[in-house]
C-alpha cells in the first residue's frame, strides 16, 4: 500500500509541473536542427510538419529532456495489465518522454525494444515514435485530426486539439 503522504507530495509535484507547462511561453527560437528533425519525422509518417511542430510545442515546448510521470495512466493502464513486471519498467511505462511526450507504454506497444525508455528523449527516436503514435490515433478516428489529437493526449485536456491547432500557423513555414 502506498504511503498517503507520498501520494499527496507526488500529486502536488504533478500539479506544479502541469501549471508550469501550461504557462510556459512558446519558444521563439526553436533550434533549426530540431525543426528539421520534426519535418523529417512528419514526412516519414505522412503528417503535416506544422502539426508535428505544434504538438511538440504543446507537449514539451521543444525540451528534449522533458519527462513526466503520469500516476493516473499507471493506475488505469499499467498496473492492471502487467502484474509481473520489474518495478523500474512498470514506473517508466507510466512516464512520458521527450519532444512529443511519448508514454513508455505506448513506445512498447509500438515495438520499442530498447532496454531504456529514456532513449525516447533522443529527438530522432522520440519524434519517430511520437509521429507513429499520432498517425495511429488519427487513423483510429477516421482521419479526423481534431479527434486524433484528443486521443493522442488521452483526454485529460478537452481543449488540447484547439490549443495544438492554434500553434500550427507559426510553423506553416516549416513545410
Amino acid at each position: 500500500m502506498e504511503d498517503i503522504g507520498l501520494r499527496r507530495r507526488r500529486a502536488g509535484l504533478l500539479e506544479l509541473a502541469e501549471a508550469r507547462r501550461m504557462t510556459a511561453k512558446p519558444k521563439k527560437n526553436v533550434p533549426r536542427a530540431f525543426l528539421e528533425k520534426a519535418k523529417l519525422a512528419a514526412a516519414n509518417h505522412k503528417l503535416d510538419p506544422a502539426l508535428v511542430c505544434a504538438v511538440v510545442e504543446q507537449e514539451s515546448n521543444w525540451d528534449t529532456d522533458a519527462c513526466r510521470f503520469e500516476p493516473e495512466f499507471e493506475k488505469k493502464y499499467i498496473l492492471p495489465m502487467h502484474e509481473k513486471m520489474p518495478p523500474t519498467e512498470e514506473m517508466m511505462r507510466a512516464v512520458s518522454f521527450g519532444l512529443m511526450q511519448v508514454m513508455g507504454e505506448v513506445a512498447r506497444e509500438l515495438h520499442f525494444a530498447g532496454p531504456f525508455l529514456t532513449r525516447l528523449c533522443d529527438p530522432d527516436v522520440g519524434l519517430d515514435y511520437g509521429c507513429a503514435h499520432l498517425v495511429r490515433k488519427i487513423a483510429s478516428k477516421d482521419g479526423d485530426i481534431r479527434k486524433g489529437l484528443l486521443a493522442y493526449n488521452g483526454g485529460r485536456n478537452p481543449n488540447y486539439a484547439e490549443e495544438v491547432m492554434a500553434r500550427m500557423p507559426s510553423y506553416l513555414a516549416a513545410k
